[in-house]
């Protein structure tokens, strides 16, 4: 299995370990068997989830996205709180504990080396949490100062920094589809530093402010830098899979996301209250040009949709590879201008149409590729499937 950068634990110790064993245990291989004849046959129940998934995932993302605007479109001022309604809602996700993880899925990964100490798991939730949480911060600075088809189009750069950060950490192969999918993102993102549109100021004098140059630098700035922290905690999570935990199972994804969660909503929370923003709240809220109800509304379904969106992620990180759920998730990116030029009028001019375009291109290089590794993989798997039952065959 070639290294895309995905989440997936690398089983080559795994056919090591079956080659150093000469004898043929029929046994162990009819319980191996099965579970592979089972993924070649047409998996319908399989592709319908799948396609739930990335339901759930795009709409979680787009809605979640918008929301986030709105919220600064019609009068709210706290970066904090904006960043903690992304995250403070993982506790709809702790029903799914209660999910079984299929049987297929769990004999895949039994060959293991002793667990990791609680201090190594600590450390590892603890970092990445932080790092999301700074993420989240630099993403909501971002949403404040510029609008919303121009944050999505810079967001869609998160693959090029994931695959760039996994050619560092996790030896991910350079193909050309890959490198022509990096060279597309990222002249599709410096297409709109000249962009001249103005960008709506909720931190002044209200919406239709024209923003100065020097704020819409720093949304874009700060939403670069998210999308290449993103990037990196994407691949430091693959690292962790692969050297910490050493498992990817449904239980570990989803302590993954959970513990994460904690340690990243913990850490905004602790600079909401220091900030002193929470102080302005009751102002802010009364102050909102659609009044306390949608206020509240707001803030409460942002918070919903990013977990509808990690549900999503979730179910495809568990049914495919984390891998594929970023390649979604990226994809989806370009619907959100078209909801912004719906909703929000945005203008939708000459740079960031050829910007889509590009970011579109982008994506379905790096999902060819992804496509091509997946066939290589599975006709890897077809083969040693082959030449085990030959090799059974011809024992007398």
């Amino acid at each position: 299995m070639g290294n895309n950068g995905e989440l997936r634990v690398p089983f080559e110790e795994d056919e090591k370990m079956m080659n150093v064993n000469p004898t043929n245990d029929t046994s162990s291989m009819n319980l191996d068997q099965p579970g592979r004849s089972l993924q070649t046959k047409p998996n319908y129940k399989r592709w319908l989830r799948i396609g739930v998934y990335t339901f759930l995932l795009l709409s979680g993302q787009s809605v979640g996205t918008m929301l986030g605007r709105l919220y600064f479109d019609k009068g709210g001022k706290s970066k904090w709180l904006a960043s903690l309604v992304s995250l403070i809602g993982f506790p709809v996700l702790l029903p799914l504990y209660m999910i079984k993880s299929p049987k297929i899925s769990s004999s895949n990964i039994t060959l293991q080396s002793n667990p990791p100490t609680t201090t190594k798991l600590i450390f590892v939730y603890v970092s990445l949490g932080l790092l999301v949480a700074i993420n989240c911060f630099l993403y909501s600075v971002g949403l404040m100062y510029l609008h919303v088809s121009t944050f999505s189009l810079i967001c869609a750069s998160q693959l090029a920094f994931n695959a760039l950060f996994s050619y560092f950490i996790n030896s991910l192969v350079f193909t050309p589809f890959i490198v022509n999918s990096l060279v597309l993102l990222t002249i599709s993102s410096s297409l709109l530093v000249f962009q001249s549109d103005p960008v709506s100021d909720t931190s002044s004098d209200g919406p239709g402010h024209p923003t100065s140059r020097a704020k819409f630098i720093t949304g874009f700035v700060c939403t670069v830098a998210a999308s290449a922290g993103y990037g990196l905690v994407l691949s430091l999570t693959q690292l962790a899979f692969k050297k910490v935990i050493k498992k990817e199972t449904f239980k570990a994804v989803l302590d993954m996301i959970i513990y994460q969660s904690i340690v990243s909503s913990s850490a905004i929370l602790i600079g909401f209250f220091a900030s002193g923003e929470w102080k302005t709240l009751k102002m802010e809220m009364d102050g909102f040009h659609l009044g306390k109800v949608s206020y509240k509304m707001t803030l409460f379904w942002t918070a919903i949709s990013w977990q509808v969106f990690s549900v999503g992620s979730v179910g495809l990180i568990f049914d495919v590879s984390s891998l594929f759920s970023n390649a979604i998730g990226a994809f989806g990116l370009p619907i959100v201008p078209v909801f912004a030029v719906i909703f929000f009028h945005d203008n939708m001019d000459g740079i960031k149409i050829v910007a889509m375009i590009l970011a579109v291109w982008g994506f379905v290089s790096y999902g060819y590729q992804n496509y091509l590794d997946d066939l290589k993989s599975s006709s890897k798997v077809e083969n040693r499937d082959s030449n085990e039952v030959s090799r059974s065959s011809s024992l007398p």
